[in-house]
């Protein structure tokens, strides 16, 4: 299969899109920022048909709560975007992430929904101007915060007036003006090139800017909270659940959907860490997706693992990471992180985990307390990686 992609979906840090689908070793992945992240039940069924009518008919879940498609060719993509577009809204530009709850969250201080959209307005005309990865946050600090996700601009609301401001990991200070500090972080951001990031912040320049409308504050700890279980809403309740490492087939989603109104269901939320979250659903959805694949339990394992498709579609990949990870999860150590990669990229999961295991052509690399681009403790048999968990304990 020839792909040629547009200069810009080549650029470092690149990511798919809907229009600009990303080449894999299944074909093409196209990954669809639906607007709002709110979808009702006869479109997400729609979607879900999509994958299988022009892809393999697997769908995933970021772990920013994005839809991904892959399989798809690029004959198809023209008219795949095509009918995407007529079923849902798709955002471009900027990345501007709020909560799934947000809104009707009653533990949040107040609704970052308004902050995001004049933060989105701000940005649109610059859309170019941004790294393809440069991302802001807006969190109204409720029952499901944002704090895994990596930001170069992050908002945090500790009062209903106030909000926590960070550049990348760097904490700036509480504001009252969080509308005029973002303008200031993103101009900041523009000026540096479309390929930097907030590591890149003159940090001291950048506080003399903002000037007044920062005050020193300690850092706010958010507690990194499952989005699969049962919350409440103000009206209501939201029942999160999850995909394992961010995959299932399109009949999960089209069963799910289809069977929507026999639970109450009006409405999805699509939410970070490969969840979605059903709306005032009945109990007793639980035991039926649990049935067709989807995690339901805020204990279960799998949550404490992530994984990537490996070698099963993706060229650069060993092993078949998402098999070794679900044969892996029952013997993790209790409160541990495990990644289980297809190669040094590491794109499942960027950051740090307890135990990393990284395919390679002769076995996998154990890594612990790092990443998967990290140097190797060892390098494994396959009949050897249950013993390293254990091992990874201490």
């Amino acid at each position: 299969m020839s792909v040629v992609l547009p200069i810009s979906s080549l650029r470092r840090g690149a990511c798919p899109t809907l229009d600009q689908p990303m080449p894999t070793g299944d074909g093409l992945l196209a990954r669809i920022r639906i607007a709002g992240g709110r979808i009702d039940p006869v479109r997400l069924e729609q979607l879900a048909i999509l994958a299988s009518s022009f892809g393999n008919g697997m769908v995933e879940i970021t772990s920013r709560g994005n839809l991904q498609m892959r399989g798809l060719t690029d004959a198809v993509v023209p008219a795949f975007a095509r009918q995407v577009r007529q079923i849902v809204a798709v955002e471009s530009g900027l990345v501007v992430e709020t909560p799934p709850l947000a809104g009707d969250d009653p533990l949040e201080f107040t609704d970052p929904r308004a902050l995001a959209s004049a933060i989105r307005a701000f940005a649109a005309p610059f859309a170019g101007g941004f790294a393809p990865k440069a991302t802001v946050v807006v969190d109204g600090n409720g029952q499901i915060g944002l704090e895994a996700l990596k930001a170069d601009l992050r908002l945090v609301a500790v009062a209903a007036d106030r909000w926590l401001v960070s550049a990348g990991t760097t904490l700036l200070g509480t504001t009252t003006q969080p509308l005029d500090c973002a303008r200031i972080v993103l101009s900041a951001l523009l000026a540096l090139g479309p390929d930097a990031r907030a590591t890149q912040f003159d940090l001291p320049g950048l506080l003399l800017t903002l000037g007044d409308r920062m005050e020193p504050s300690a850092p706010v700890h958010q507690p990194i909270t499952s989005p699969v279980g049962r919350f409440s809403l103000r009206s209501g309740s939201a029942t999160g659940l999850a995909l394992p490492f961010g995959a299932l087939p399109w009949e999960s989603l089209a069963a799910l959907a289809d069977g929507a109104w026999r639970f109450g269901i009006g409405e999805f939320r699509l939410g970070p860490q490969h969840s979605l979250l059903a709306i005032n659903a009945d109990e007793s959805l639980l035991e039926e997706v649990a049935a067709i694949g989807f995690i339901t339990d805020p204990r279960d394992p799998r949550l404490q693992v992530s994984a990537c498709i490996g070698n099963r579609g993706c060229a650069a990949g060993h092993v078949d990471a998402r098999a070794v990870a679900s044969r892996l999860a029952l013997t993790l150590p209790p409160h541990s992180t495990l990644h289980v990669s297809g190669c040094a990229k590491g794109c499942a999961h960027p950051a740090a985990a307890d135990i990393t295991l990284v395919g390679e052509p002769n076995g996998y690399g154990l890594v612990f307390g790092g990443k998967a681009g990290d140097t190797p403790r060892a390098v494994l048999r396959a009949d050897q990686l249950a013993t390293a968990l254990v091992a990874g304990r201490g």
